[in-house]
């Protein structure tokens, strides 16, 4: 870690700092340094948000498999994202 710092120190002055942020008004936040961005519009959510991978042993029906392997050229990502969007999906409903 930086300064030779442990994990845990890190994310005790990582929480610090967000407590101090959360209790600022935008009014006193220095925008100094960057230009404000009124407009949105071309922004990607989550651009350069990569989730942590856990490498698992999956039983798969032999069609299921067989179809993404056909279909999709990178199919664990294809699985993944089908798997994604059903966790989202039934996360919602509860």
């Amino acid at each position: 870690m930086s300064e030779g710092r442990t994990s845990q120190e890190v994310e005790r002055l990582i929480a610090e700092d967000n407590a101090r942020l959360a209790q600022m008004s935008d009014h006193d936040i220095d925008y100094s340094d960057i230009p404000p961005t009124a407009d949105w519009t071309g922004a990607v959510r989550g651009k350069f948000y990569r989730p942590v991978k856990d490498q698992v042993t999956l039983r798969l029906d032999r069609d299921v498999l067989a179809w993404f392997r056909a279909t999709e050229e990178k199919y664990q990502t294809a699985i993944n994202a089908a798997l994604r969007e059903h966790m989202e999906r039934n996360r919602r409903a509860s």
